[in-house]
């Protein structure tokens, strides 16, 4: 079971299940964000906001699949995913694969935007700060002070 650097230093166990299934609430509250944001919100606010929000998906379901992983690892594998992604889109592979697949086009996108690079740090770095927060408090509330 993986620890959780507790109050005066001590460690204190965390569950890999509570982590997994808040790790899948949060997920599913963020695709409800993001299409709350598509129907709220047009244009640039639309765009990269879900750029960013994609990048916090990404980041929750790395925890999902690695319940142990560090925020920051976390974070930074998101944000890698995010950019491979919208590299990949300098080929013809994503917008082909958008042309025959919905699915495709809402996970890989089909045109290479340089600002959505910038997007998915902010997002990385939200999902950072909310993954800290939520370790923060599991800590607290493990050792009896929260």
């Amino acid at each position: 079971m993986p620890l959780i650097r507790g109050t005066y230093g001590r460690n204190v166990a965390a569950d890999p299940v509570r982590i997994r299934l808040a790790a899948a609430g949060a997920a599913v509250l963020i695709v409800g964000a993001g299409l709350g944001l598509r129907a709220a919100a047009a244009g640039d606010v639309a765009k990269y906001g879900g750029d960013a929000l994609y990048t916090v998906l990404l980041h929750a379901l790395v925890v999902l699949v690695a319940p142990r992983v560090v925020p920051l690892t976390a974070a930074g594998s998101a944000l890698a995913v995010s950019w491979v992604v919208e590299l990949l889109q300098l080929s013809d592979v994503p917008a082909e694969l958008s042309r025959h697949s919905t699915v495709a086009r809402i996970v890989l996108g089909s045109t290479f935007n340089p600002p959505d690079l910038f997007w998915y740090v902010v997002g990385a770095a939200a999902g950072w700060l909310a993954h800290t927060a939520m370790g923060s408090c599991a800590s607290r509330r493990r050792t009896g002070r929260g």
